[in-house]
């Protein structure tokens, strides 16, 4: 028996072909619902993989660890490898603790690109649509099986350094995360079960190989 919660997110996900830009309030309000189904109660824990293509690097860089929503504003995103490293996020603050070394703190407010970005992850975490419209444009299409969520940078000074960034996504279950800078650096974030997972093309995965996973084929 499907439940009605489950019914409700079929017959949204059946609609998201038809989602486009801002202009289309109706596609908006739909893009809206679909983050709100990716709501978690706190706290709420995923495992990550964050691989990193660096225009001065030879090779990505890669980091495991957990991300967790603490409940509000706050996010803790801990590193295991290749290095221990812990970032709690507290609204406008966040402390960096890396080690056995003395915690940093430092204002949120001197990075807004980053404080959009983690943004944007306590908001999927938490469901909170609104939050996320405040900061970006939302877009999103696909269906049950595959969904892509696109975010688009509202804020002048963070559409300056980050290009956008696409969230791809199973029924209520994060994937990916893929932010393009306009550097042309780009990070993919892997999430859940993925986050566990053996990256494509390794030990170099590539662009195109791990796209080809966030989609899902």
């Amino acid at each position: 028996m499907i439940s009605g919660k489950h019914l409700s997110l079929c017959l949204l996900l059946a609609t998201l072909p038809a989602l486009a830009a801002e202009s289309d309030p109706a596609g908006a309000a739909r893009a809206m619902a679909l983050v709100r189904t990716l709501a978690r109660p706190a706290p709420a824990r995923t495992a990550y993989t964050e691989v990193r293509f660096v225009g001065m690097l030879d090779r990505a860089l890669v980091l495991r660890g957990e991300m967790t929503w603490l409940g509000g504003s706050r996010l803790q995103r801990s590193v295991v490898t290749p290095y221990p490293e812990t970032t709690t996020i507290d609204g406008d603050t966040a402390t960096l603790q890396r080690g056995q070394r003395a915690p940093q703190k430092f204002s949120l407010g001197r990075a807004p690109e980053l404080k959009d970005l983690l943004g944007s992850f306590i908001a999927l975490l938490s469901g909170d649509a609104l939050a996320l419209a405040r900061n970006f444009t939302l877009h999103a299409y696909g269906n049950q099986t595959a969904w892509t969520l696109d975010l688009a940078p509202r804020d002048a000074a963070v559409a300056r350094r980050i290009r956008d960034i696409s969230i791809d996504g199973s029924g209520k279950t994060l994937r990916c995360m893929r932010v393009d800078e306009t550097d042309g650096d780009t990070t993919f974030t892997l999430l859940g079960p993925l986050g566990d997972a053996k990256l494509p093309d390794a030990p170099t995965p590539t662009p195109a190989g791990l796209a080809t996973l966030c989609a899902g084929a």
